[in-house]
């Protein structure tokens, strides 16, 4: 097959951890021709979605890792699939980008995760979907419901709609020290809708990263344990990443989730789970195949590959 990989660029990937590099990796392994390109390379002409892709080679070198040849005009309905690696911001460049990727569909690509799924999941509010398996949650911009919620819940946590890594995330214990501040700050002065869940306890044992495949979990997670005081887990913000075979109950919400989101054309799905708790449906990007494998020795990458090529021959 042809297989473009829609991704930030690659001079930037640290490929010990990228799990885009292990998908590309893979796939080349496997006689797949691998293709890279920007969202700022692509355009719309006449109706027809385009980019300037270059075709990659791998040198095996683990710094200087791949050979990009020049990079050349393709419509991007010639490529079998494509793979929609993009990091957020989820913004509105963000937004055309999956427009544009709906003109190649239309002109006979697959791309995964799709694009109209990626635009309709918000990945923190899409847990609304499945209250029962979340942990007590508001979302507005108003700051009298989040003080309202602050005084039921005690221990909270806040945080953007948009945002990735952990970044913007605050805890507000019972004393509610700052809130005000944090309130204006991530609302913008209420112009700006957030998130705020009661804090979940169980984030000193890690914030779970689950995998689901084409509908099914990956039997391992990765749980991010906050380092340094931290609140957060995320490996951006410092937690250490450690591989343990899913619980009774991740398989639960997984196996549960996991079939309707594929259904609607979302191929690789990261869900987070803290304790019992599922709190964001990553659909972009999901990471932490590497750090799995490495552990673990479960081939993400190869499973990831397969459901591709599963995908595309079923047409």
């Amino acid at each position: 097959m042809k297989i473009a990989f829609l991704a930030d660029p690659l001079a930037t990937f640290k490929t010990y951890k990228d799990s885009t590099y292990a998908m590309m990796v893979e796939a080349n392994r496997r006689g797949h021709t691998v293709y890279a390109f920007e969202q700022k390379d692509m355009a719309v002409l006449g109706g027809i979605a385009t980019a300037k892709a270059s075709q990659i080679s791998f040198t095996g070198d683990a710094t200087d890792w791949y050979r990009a040849a020049p990079a050349v005009e393709t419509n991007l309905g010639e490529f079998d699939a494509i793979v929609q690696r993009k990091d957020p911001p989820f913004d509105m460049e963000y937004i055309y980008g999956t427009y544009m990727l709906e003109l190649a569909e239309a002109q006979g690509a697959k791309v995964f995760n799709k694009p109209s799924a990626i635009r309709d999941h918000s990945e923190k509010l899409a847990i609304a979907q499945f209250p029962q398996y979340t942990s007590p949650t508001l979302v507005t911009a108003d700051e009298a419901r989040i003080r309202a919620f602050q005084a039921e819940h005690g221990d909270i946590i806040l945080k953007p709609l948009d945002g990735m890594g952990g970044t913007g995330i605050f805890r507000v214990k019972p004393d509610a020290m700052n809130l005000g501040a944090i309130i204006e700050t991530l609302t913008q002065n209420g112009a700006t809708t957030i998130m705020a869940q009661r804090f979940i306890p169980d984030i000193a044992k890690g914030d779970k990263r689950i995998l689901v495949i084409a509908g099914k979990p990956v039997p391992f997670s990765l749980a991010r344990i906050p380092q340094n005081g931290e609140v957060r887990g995320n490996l951006a913000a410092g937690g250490l990443g450690v591989a343990q075979p899913l619980t009774e109950r991740d398989f639960e919400i997984a196996n549960a989730i996991g079939p309707t989101l594929a259904a609607r054309g979302l191929l690789l799905v990261g869900l987070d789970v803290i304790g019992d708790c599922l709190t964001e449906v990553n659909v972009t990007s999901p990471t932490c195949f590497q750090e799995i494998t490495q552990q673990a020795g479960f081939p993400v990458a190869a499973t990831f590959i397969d459901a591709v090529e599963a995908a595309v021959s079923a047409g």
